[in-house]
């Protein structure tokens, strides 16, 4: 059986289904609406599937701090100042064995409906992915839905002491939370906390800014941050167990893949501990980490046992500074080199919720521009493959939705709808009618260059030959602007060269003889290929002797493949 590479489509399930036409800036529940799982129907999620994508991650599922009152159903409301955004941030969790009453359909059956939705994601060929949130809680974390008779976090602490082992929090002992700005709220008093508890990103402070974490609380695994980051792990401390528990809750759901948000913040030894217990019962789940810090990759990989970490620092920013003209095309090299042998356990992307949308004007304003590099991102290795929804349609992020602000990103902060994606969506009949010519065309090279990079094995499994030592400046290769490489397995071999150039160019391309010693091939003075994201024919030389000529239009892309008999 072929091996595919895994690729991902990552979806806020808030958004997605979301009907209104114009929310309202900063607008609730009831005034901006919100979609729901079951909006996941068949239709959509064959639809997700025929894109190209074998993994979904439904973002921002479980249970967190909300300014919508859901007190009808049994769930504590939480006070407005400690909660970002009126739907509220999806990292800021406030009960981990539950789902966001927000996206049910029937608040009393959300975890059924969840529950179908990874049967109905499965059944039309999606593995799943959720989020672990394992650094921070919501400053009002309470579990309801915990088993009865087990302890929930922070329900033996000693807040008398700033740090314990046998806490599941760190405190401020005898001080008031009290942030650098207001904790009032029309119809609530004011918030109360005490003693404070330090806030998510490290902040060991009763008064945390408004640019801080504020809404969440750091978890305590052991570690004490005031004392030289002394580490007390024997005996295993309770918040170990605790977030154990937590993952194998969701794994018995059938659920794929964790993607583990700011993994860094959390000693790589939970790591090592926990995922090789959950692997255990469940040798097919993912572990997927966000991690920005280079010297620590290998920590994370070996010793925590990741299977897959952000290549966020390195690719990303590489793409990104290459689309903006602000470095030459040639730097990717570099890039690749640095990983060495971390290279196919890396997730490449050009958008994610964290990051600005391609098509906005704080990064591209043009999705076209971002081709070459999506071309690169799929095609490169053997690693995996994340869009995210939306940005096949080249959906700006230039909206105000409210909390989030103007800033190129869509908000995961507010309620409101993704235009491309609302008028795709079309109530459920996932049809093209609504989009313009220049999103459909965009779509469609999503649809080629993701079924590509999935299932020609060239790519999911096979060699990787740099080409730019060989083609340095010359009059017919530019490598500020052009970027050309090969992949082979068995005897078909892929020539990938993409243009972030603005102009139409006539490219020659050289081709090393060390190429053809290390695929073990033989040169070819002609030789028939077919262009795989327009299914032309061409025919190309194939030798150390002569480059290879082509015609590349502005920000496009050619994948020729050649198979020799």
């Amino acid at each position: 059986m072929q091996k595919e590479k895994i690729i991902i489509y990552q979806v806020l399930p808030r958004l997605f289904g979301n009907q209104v036409k114009n929310p309202t800036p900063n607008g609730d529940l009831q005034e901006n609406g919100c979609g729901k799982l079951n909006d996941f129907t068949d239709k959509a999620l064959q639809q997700i599937q025929a894109l190209g994508a074998n993994y979904i991650w439904y973002t921002g599922v479980i249970e967190h701090a909300t300014q919508t009152d859901f007190s009808e159903f049994g769930i504590l409301p939480d006070h407005p100042a400690i909660v970002k955004g009126k739907a509220g941030s999806p990292y800021a969790i406030k009960d981990y064995y539950d789902i966001a009453p927000a996206l049910a359909t029937q608040v009393n059956e959300r975890m059924a409906e969840f529950e179908d939705l990874i049967k109905r994601s499965h059944k039309n060929g999606l593995k799943v992915i959720i989020d672990f949130v394992p650094n921070h809680v919501a400053r009002q974390y309470h579990s309801d839905q915990q088993t009865p008779g087990t302890i929930g976090l922070g329900d033996r602490d000693d807040p008398s002491r700033s740090f314990s082992p046998y806490n599941n929090f760190y405190y401020i002992p005898q001080a008031e939370f009290n942030p650098h700005f207001d904790l009032n709220a029309q119809g609530f008093d004011r918030y109360h906390e005490y003693p404070a508890k330090a806030t998510g990103n490290d902040q060991f402070t009763a008064s945390p800014s408004r640019i801080d974490w504020y809404e969440t609380i750091k978890l305590n695994y052991g570690v004490d941050y005031q004392n030289a980051m002394a580490k007390h792990f024997d005996p295993i401390p309770d918040t170990w167990f605790k977030m154990k528990d937590i993952l194998l809750f969701w794994a018995q759901k059938g659920i794929d893949a964790f993607r583990c948000d700011m993994v860094e913040m959390v000693p790589v030894d939970f790591w090592e501990w926990a995922i090789p217990i959950v692997k255990e019962n469940h040798p097919h789940i993912l572990f997927i980490a966000e991690a920005y810090n280079p010297n620590q990759y290998k920590r994370y990989l070996y010793r925590g046992q990741f299977d897959y970490l952000y290549d966020k620092v390195g690719l990303y920013d590489t793409l990104k500074s290459i689309i903006q003209g602000h470095a030459p095309a040639s730097q990717i090299t570099s890039n690749w080199q640095s990983l060495d042998d971390l290279q196919t356990r890396m997730l490449n992307f050009l958008e994610n919720h964290d990051e600005q949308r391609i098509a906005s004007s704080f990064f591209a304003a043009d999705p076209n521009k971002a081709i070459p590099a999506m071309t690169i991102s799929a095609c490169l290795n053997t690693c995996p493959m994340m869009i995210y929804f939306g940005q096949e349609f080249g959906e700006s992020g230039m909206n105000q939705e409210g909390f989030s602000g103007l800033d190129g990103r869509t908000s995961i902060f507010d309620y409101w709808s993704v235009d491309t994606i609302r008028r795709w969506y079309n109530k459920g009949k996932c049809n093209f009618t609504k989009l313009s010519d220049k999103e459909i065309n965009l779509y469609e090279f999503y649809k080629k260059i993701l079924n590509i990079a999935k299932t020609e094995q060239a790519i999911t499994q096979g060699l990787f030959f740099d080409l730019m030592y060989v083609n340095t400046r010359s009059n017919n290769f530019n490598p500020d602007k052009q970027y050309a490489f090969l992949r082979k397995h068995e005897n078909e071999i892929l020539f990938i060269i993409v243009n972030f150039d603005s102009e139409t160019r006539n490219i020659e391309t050289n081709i090393p003889s060390h190429a053809f010693e290390y695929f073990k091939l033989s040169p070819k003075n002609r030789i028939d290929s077919i262009e795989l994201l327009t299914q032309k024919k061409e025919v190309i030389t194939f030798t150390p002797e002569r480059p290879i000529r082509t015609q590349l239009k502005p920000y496009s892309s050619k994948i020729l493949k050649l198979i020799y008999k």
